[in-house]
């Protein structure tokens, strides 16, 4: 699948969800207010179509809806006038072109509930009501300003986010300086699985680290994560520590702890159940990728204990933070 080409109001699958796109996620998160044309030209159903002609051309729109008496009747497109200029019946009235009855949008609704009404309807502008009265309209032109717009407000914001992230050591005196980030890891909750490394990662781009480092930091984390999600009895803590030269990552949990350590580093190696296996998680390549991605890596673990692993990645001054 092409990215971008998921149809709104389709199920789809985790495999899809990945790909999906950031202007797709807005047209969830941004409601149709937001977007909407609020200046609207309203016609009367008695107008006669050269008259709308002329108010399409002044008012450089390429349709209206149709009211009398603050009840829409209807909805006239640039297309439908040209028709009946092209029948010859520019004298008859907007009524007799209008397309009706009304489909109406609520302005309260995400943006993508008025995509999905233009795929099922095939029409090209909406009324958008609020308490039974018309208080805006909408066309596909609406839709793809507003997603531009509210993009470019994201990234903006993201990058003063990053700006301000990436000077957080550099007017910090102290003999040693650490931001500290912790996560709980709930045992099976494979719905959120990896969201703990997603932020980490997110958190050390926001900082300035090298994409390298973060996604070796990312990848660790998240091999860390999905041990924790798949072996403990009761979950387990995600601790990092952001330091300039440095990074120190720690998963820990109280069980029911690795019988044999060595065992467990072998490539392939898992104790995962059928279930998990199924899902797709548990194939034995954890710990290995973990310590393909760091420099120094210490797992302990003991039945009545539980499990501590200890990860570190060393930043180059050319990598180090400010």
């Amino acid at each position: 699948m092409d990215e971008g080409s998921v149809r709104p109001g389709r199920v789809i699958s985790d495999q899809e969800a990945k790909s999906i796109t950031r202007g797709e996620e807005l047209a969830y998160e941004l409601h149709i207010a937001e977007v909407m044309s609020k200046d609207v030209k309203v016609l009367p159903p008695d107008m006669p179509i050269e008259e709308a002609l002329d108010l399409f051309r002044e008012a450089r729109i390429s349709g209206a809806p149709v009211a009398t008496d603050d009840e829409l009747v209807g909805v006239v497109s640039i297309e439908d006038l040209i028709r009946a200029l092209r029948a010859g019946n520019i004298h008859k009235q907007v009524k007799d072109y209008m397309t009706s009855p009304v489909i109406t949008v609520r302005s309260s609704d995400p943006v993508v509930e008025a995509l999905k009404t233009f795929v099922k309807s095939n029409i090209g502008r909406l009324p958008v009501v609020e308490d039974g009265r018309m208080v805006g309209i909408i066309t596909k032109g609406d839709i793809t300003r507003g997603l531009l717009e509210a993009l470019q407000r994201a990234y903006h914001q993201e990058e003063i986010i990053r700006y301000r992230a990436s000077h957080l050591f550099e007017d910090i005196i102290s003999d040693r300086t650490s931001l500290i980030l912790r996560y709980k890891i709930k045992p099976h909750d494979f719905n959120h699985a990896g969201t703990a490394s997603s932020n980490i990662k997110r958190a050390l781009l926001r900082l300035g680290a090298p994409p390298q480092i973060a996604r070796r930091c990312g990848i660790a984390i998240y091999e860390a994560e999905i041990n924790l999600v798949i072996h403990t009895t009761n979950g387990g803590t995600i601790r990092v520590e952001i330091e300039p030269h440095q990074i120190s990552m720690e998963a820990y949990d109280d069980g029911p702890g690795i019988d044999d350590i060595n065992l467990a580093m072998q490539p392939g190696y898992s104790t995962a159940s059928e279930e998990v296996r199924e899902k797709g998680f548990g194939a034995g390549m954890g710990l290995n990728n973990i310590k393909r991605c760091v420099d120094e890596m210490k797992l302990e673990s003991t039945k009545a204990r539980g499990t501590n692993l200890r990860m570190k990645i060393y930043l180059l001054n050319e990598d180090a933070f400010a």
